[in-house]
């Protein structure tokens, strides 16, 4: 039912009657928001309004309003700013973490939507054209997948240049910046990038040598050495971190940007950053070495990593763990190889007028294997399977840059079925 509601919601199906909130106010969905598919509130940047006072926030949406307890959003922070809770049943109020309401309203999903529920899922899921992509040539799938993946290839590296240019074309710190970006994995990905800017890399390099300062500089700058109480390795870590920030006058960022609502352990920003700071220590002039590379298994030896001793038995400050090493395993090399060190030698090769650097990113992107994400599983139950990791960027561009912004008019098969459409309608006249 949960699922219905967010169709109902998404689409804008809502009852006929006008509705309300649960204490009577009368609620207008001037925008139902964008659909969030990671950790947070279920649509984004909503525009409500409640008894004609406009709300721009987010919106939850649960089959029961105790649902909200039972997933622990009373207890995160960044359901705050929630603006309307829509329920299927009605059995608990709700709070914001200051004890303010929520307001929340009961939606009914129609029967029409519940009996043609599987119809529906597929057309929500998939793009409008997927019945005729298992008619369509291979050449002429291959042509138009190879024209999206150079076409992510050059944006790609827009960003990079746009990096190059805020950081006065210092390519290593526009390779750390990208680097880092790649280790928040989606969910921490801003973060990251923004954690990564406030690094003096300059400052960084002459201690490079000395792992326990770059981890202090690298944990101080995340914002997560605030609390005033800790074992033994924290407390000298937040040392160390005040030291240096009063020597080289360093501000953190809010520490509050980080994220790890539905994160395994192994993935937790601590853990990334641990390994971000030993792979730093561990590989001086890290750019030079990825432009050297000549095989993938070079990269990933390069970069697998580690960490130093503590975060053996750690997957945050404090809390042991089993003992185990903290390694970037195959599928998230795969991704920052992907993501950055690809992305990376194209646009090197693009600025520097360097055919060997954009020829090596496109050898390396066929020789991995294909990304396996939500949007790579839809295509492939579509019938358009990816064989490499060349075809796997071909399609997350299909599906962010046509399909998301209904741009089916300047895609090569939306164009095809809807001249295929025209003709069969024009048949049948």
């Amino acid at each position: 039912m949960e699922r219905l509601l967010h169709y109902c919601w998404k689409h804008k199906i809502f009852p006929l009657q006008k509705m309300r909130t649960t204490n009577g106010q009368p609620v207008e969905i001037i925008d139902p928001g964008l659909q969030n598919i990671n950790a947070g509130p279920d649509f984004f940047n909503a525009k409500i309004k409640i008894n004609n006072v406009l709300w721009i926030g987010n919106v939850e949406i649960h089959d029961h309003a105790s649902d909200w307890f039972l997933h622990g959003h009373n207890k995160d922070l960044s359901y705050d700013s929630v603006i309307l809770h829509v329920v299927k049943i009605l059995d608990a109020e709700i709070k914001r973490s200051n004890g303010e309401l929520i307001p929340q309203m009961q939606l009914d999903c129609p029967e029409s939507i519940q009996r043609n529920y599987e119809e529906l899922k597929k057309t929500d899921a998939f793009p409008p054209c997927y019945r005729i992509i298992p008619s369509l040539s291979k050449l002429f799938i291959h042509s138009w997948l190879t024209t999206l993946q150079f076409e992510r290839f050059e944006q790609k590296t827009a960003l990079v240049k746009e990096r190059l240019v805020r950081f006065n074309y210092d390519w290593e710190e526009a390779f750390f910046i990208t680097l880092a970006r790649s280790f928040g994995f989606g969910l921490n990905g801003d973060a990251f990038e923004i954690w990564a800017s406030k690094l003096p890399l300059n400052i960084l390099n002459k201690h490079h040598d000395n792992l326990f300062q770059i981890e202090a500089m690298f944990f101080g700058q995340a914002g997560i050495l605030e609390d005033y109480e800790g074992d033994e390795y924290y407390m000298q870590l937040k040392k160390e971190y005040e030291y240096l920030a009063y020597k080289f006058q360093l501000t953190p960022m809010d520490g509050t940007f980080w994220k790890f609502l539905r994160l395994r352990p192994s993935n937790f920003p601590h853990v990334r950053i641990a390994q971000l700071a030993c792979l730093y220590h561990r590989s001086y002039g890290l750019l030079a070495q990825v432009l050297e590379a000549e095989s993938l298994k070079q990269l990933r030896d390069l970069f697998r990593g580690g960490t130093s001793e503590y975060w053996l038995t750690h997957y945050t400050f404090g809390g042991n763990s089993t003992c185990r090493p903290k390694t970037l395993s195959d599928n998230s090399l795969n991704l920052i190889i992907i993501n950055t060190i690809i992305t990376f030698l194209y646009a090197y090769g693009r600025y520097k007028g360097e055919d060997k650097y954009y020829r090596k990113a496109q050898q390396f992107l066929e020789e991995l294997k294909p990304e396996n994400n939500y949007i790579i599983r839809m295509w492939n139950t579509c019938g358009l399977p990816a064989e490499h990791a060349g075809d796997s960027q071909a399609l997350i561009q299909l599906k962010k840059e046509y399909c998301d912004k209904k741009k089916c008019l300047f895609c090569r098969f939306g164009y095809e079925f809807l001249k295929r459409n025209y003709q069969s309608n024009n048949k049948k006249d």
